[in-house]
């Protein structure tokens, strides 16, 4: 038997229902049937966790998350993910609390990245994950340099994804732009680069950018999917 997987998301409602799909079609093109694994979804209050980084309540968002892990555990759930990337600041917090499995994000991005033999990445994400160092300190540790946009740069970037790609809105001028912020990283010497946000790979793709683009979401739900099946 597969085991069941539970997804901590609603953080964004469009991040989430692209993990579900991508793991349920995965598992078709790869096993031919429909016997993917069982999937359970809770999905939390979206303007808590919009709300709580701006109030540096991290603390709210790991009991938050705990809380919703127990309740995924509790109905059935053998490992649970965080289906966002920012959350993962507070992932060992939520490991700890729940004393579930949980497939790390940062863990299985590294190793993508190191795949193709790359040192030196940009990243794109909300301000938080861009500022808060937690994916620099991740990826340093796996030999991996992370570099960020300029500020004006993140904050473009960040108000893109607040504004627009959270509310399912996907607008050509705002992919031209990422497609310039892409470029200045790799002026200063990015090999590829992280889309560390879940939304950016539904506006942004390699052919677009020209260059290897990371994206987190499928990188992530493929390794939750090869944990479910036994194949981690």
């Amino acid at each position: 038997m597969h085991k069941r997987i539970g997804i901590l998301g609603g953080m964004s409602p469009e991040s989430t229902i692209e993990y579900y799909q991508y793991m349920v079609h995965r598992y078709f093109e790869r096993f031919g049937d429909h016997r993917y694994p069982e999937i359970l979804i809770y999905s939390v209050h979206s303007q808590d966790y919009y709300d709580w980084p701006f109030q540096a309540r991290w603390d709210l968002i790991a009991e938050g998350l705990s809380a919703a892990g127990r309740k995924l555990i509790d109905a059935g759930a053998d490992f649970l993910i965080i289906s966002t990337n920012l959350m993962h600041i507070v992932f060992d917090q939520v490991k700890e609390n729940t004393g579930a499995p949980m497939v790390s994000l940062l863990d299985v991005v590294a190793e993508a990245i190191l795949a193709k033999g790359f040192r030196t990445v940009g990243l794109l994400g909300a301000k938080f994950t861009m500022e808060h160092g937690y994916y620099q300190n991740g990826m340093v540790k796996k030999g991996i340099e992370v570099i960020i946009p300029e500020e004006r740069d993140r904050e473009y970037v960040s108000k893109v994804i607040y504004e627009e790609l959270i509310a399912g809105k996907f607008l050509d001028e705002s992919r031209a732009g990422y497609i310039d912020v892409i470029k200045r990283l790799v002026d200063r010497g990015a090999e590829g680069v992280i889309l560390g946000c879940t939304e950016i790979p539904l506006l942004v793709s390699e052919s677009d950018a020209g260059l290897p683009l990371f994206d987190t979401t499928r990188i992530h739900a493929e390794a939750a999917l090869n944990y479910a099946v036994g194949n981690d």
